[in-house]
């Protein structure tokens, strides 16, 4: 079972770059181990690190004013190749939510199927919770999985997400699919006693 997801009050770590895709989240030459082990230390790899492996000062990742356990991503997140990697990658650098104004669906579905939250949030919501975390960062935002609500906590103002009810439920009991079923193993046994 997985690490249970109800409620996150966090600092934000900003890359309000457009059209991130899976190569840049997860670059194709480390995609060998079949494990998903180490993903996270090339998280970017190709934007957190130069051509000598040194430490690119002007990243985000890089930079220790911005740490927390939510991702702000621009619109089109996880665009490209169909990948699970890219959220092992997200996840096993310590991130617990993407927030963006546009998933792309096969990042989307590998992120929650991975514990993931990708929480989709409006194009104006997403700006603001940009200017506070540049204005101050340390601003943290609140999600709420169960009442699937994005708070911004400096300016009071809050916005309601979608999610697939099963992956909901999933994401709060830190169930996988074979966790999910076993959950609910009573009924599928009564189910069968009286269908047989």
């Amino acid at each position: 079972m997985a690490e249970k997801f109800i409620t996150l009050e966090t600092t934000v770590v900003p890359l309000p770059v457009e059209n991130v895709d899976t190569d840049q989240i997860i670059p194709a030459r480390f995609l060998k181990a079949t494990t998903r082990d180490g993903f996270g230390d090339n998280l970017f790899r190709d934007w957190r690190y130069d051509k000598d492996n040194k430490p690119v000062a002007s990243f985000v990742l890089n930079n220790p004013a911005y740490s927390g356990k939510v991702l702000a991503g621009g619109k089109n997140f996880g665009s490209g190749s169909s990948r699970e990697h890219a959220a092992w990658a997200i996840a096993g650098y310590g991130f617990c939510a993407v927030v963006s104004s546009f998933f792309a669906d096969i990042f989307k579905n590998n992120a929650l199927n991975n514990g993931l939250l990708p929480v989709q949030v409006s194009a104006d919501f997403l700006a603001k919770i940009f200017a506070e975390v540049q204005r101050d960062a340390k601003t943290k935002i609140r999600i709420d999985l169960e009442n699937q609500e994005i708070t911004l906590l400096t300016a009071g103002e809050k916005e309601h997400f979608d999610i697939n009810p099963y992956k909901k439920t999933c994401l709060i009991n830190g169930y996988d699919d074979i966790d999910y079923l076993l959950s609910i193993r009573n009924e599928i046994e009564a189910y069968e006693k009286k269908t047989a």
